[in-house]
């Protein structure tokens, strides 16, 4: 009784303090609250039949709207257990990408009153077994599950003769292989989320500008490039005719980002939302500028990732791998945490995401040839980083030429 007297109390301040669409949807809310609760009690009655669970879909991040959701639905499909319940969703709001919405919806139920059915199990003994957890570390896959499985989300024949009649349209015929490319910046979550301070993820921001060299030279190799994203700061300076600026071209939609971005050749990105996108529809992505270290994506299957550098500024050198991982900076996710730690991260240069790019290129070609020594430098490697809930099963790869040229970081 007294949740449920903190309940109503919290409803009538809300509504004291709202509007009128405010007042509106508490009293929907308050006039569903004892329905709502006689459901809940039905289904923990039957639940020994059949357990309905309801969870919340993160879709106001389109990253986690896709990755989340694709590792519940791949750990559901593996795990025989899982099976055994009825599981209903409602989206966090406001969605991100509404093709995304659609193309979900064609595989799990998701409907907005089951808002209210989630937040009435905490009104119930035991409610909590109804509660669905889609947050957390459920984007990582760490049993690559993804790697050894198809595809949840598909095109409809409409939207495959959609998709195939836009490229047209940006002049890339039948069979010509295009890249997508994308660089973190601060634009995207400071226009949608103003009420926000982003800045702690500033670390993470790239210059696309420097990816320019590598997919000149992929165009140069017969591809077409389409620079990615939706709100986008810096500009693209190329008057490359074959690398399109689709990001500010205006040619940008919901469709779009995904349609593209699962059917291209590869992704190259820096291990922000978007690529999530590639990943879920099983597509070989390049990661350059990543960080922090432990949180490389080991489960992605044809994917090849290198890292920005962590130079320590009074002592004028870049950490090696095991003093990253040692000294918990492999983990740190605000940049005040580098700064405190006298930790400049810098990006990778040009030549380095070209290099990276252009491995991509003929690993997917077949021509890529490996050494001993580049099969030494891997599992060295690998060997700095540890199982956690971060990391499991090792299906990634990282840049060749990156791991020649940096042996000195992978000292022990």
């Amino acid at each position: 009784m007294g949740r449920l007297r903190s309940f109503v109390a919290s409803q009538v301040l809300q509504i004291r303090k709202g509007d009128r669409r405010v007042l509106l949807r508490k009293i929907l809310h308050i006039l569903l609250l004892v329905p709502g609760v006689v459901i809940v009690l039905i289904l923990r009655f039957m639940s020994r039949w059949v357990h309905v669970r309801f969870g919340q879909l993160l879709s106001h991040r389109i990253g986690h709207y896709a990755a989340n959701t694709e590792v519940y639905l791949c750990r559901r499909d593996t795990f025989p257990g899982d099976r055994k319940f009825v599981d209903l969703f409602y989206n966090s709001e406001p969605v991100s990408n509404e093709q995304l919405h659609r193309m979900w919806k064609r595989v799990i139920t998701i409907d907005p009153l089951v808002r209210y059915l989630y937040r009435f199990t905490f009104f119930v003994p035991g409610g909590s077994e109804h509660r669905l957890q889609m947050g957390g570390f459920l984007d990582r896959d760490t049993g690559a599950l993804m790697a050894d499985t198809l595809p949840h989300l598909t095109f409809t024949r409409e939207e495959m003769i959609s998709g195939t009649k836009a490229l047209k349209g940006m002049g890339i015929s039948d069979g010509t292989p295009f890249v997508c490319f994308h660089a973190r910046d601060p634009v995207y979550l400071s226009k949608n989320f103003p009420q926000y301070d982003w800045s702690y993820h500033d670390y993470r921001n790239s210059a696309i500008n420097n990816f320019l060299p590598g997919v000149e030279e992929l165009v140069r190799r017969g591809y077409r490039a389409f620079r990615m994203g939706s709100l986008v700061g810096e500009q693209l300076v190329t008057d490359n005719a074959a690398i399109i600026d689709y990001a500010s071209g205006g040619s940008r939609s919901d469709f779009l980002d995904i349609f593209l971005s699962a059917n291209c050749r590869f992704f190259v990105s820096t291990g922000t939302g978007l690529d999530a996108i590639p990943m879920v529809f099983r597509r070989p992505i390049v990661y350059v500028n990543f960080s922090p270290v432990e949180y490389v994506h080991t489960y992605v299957r044809e994917s090849l990732t290198i890292f920005k550098g962590y130079w320590l500024v009074k002592e004028g050198r870049f950490m090696t791998f095991k003093e990253i991982i040692g000294s918990g900076a492999g983990r740190f996710m605000d940049s005040t945490d580098y700064a405190q730690h006298g930790i400049e991260l810098k990006e990778n240069t040009p030549e380095e995401i070209r290099d990276v790019m252009l491995e991509m290129d003929e690993r997917l070609n077949g021509t890529w040839r490996e050494s001993e020594e580049d099969e030494e430098l891997q599992r060295r490697f690998w060997s700095l980083i540890p199982q956690s809930e971060l990391n499991g099963v090792v299906r990634a790869r990282i840049g060749a030429d990156y791991l020649r040229n940096n042996r000195n970081l992978l000292d022990l």
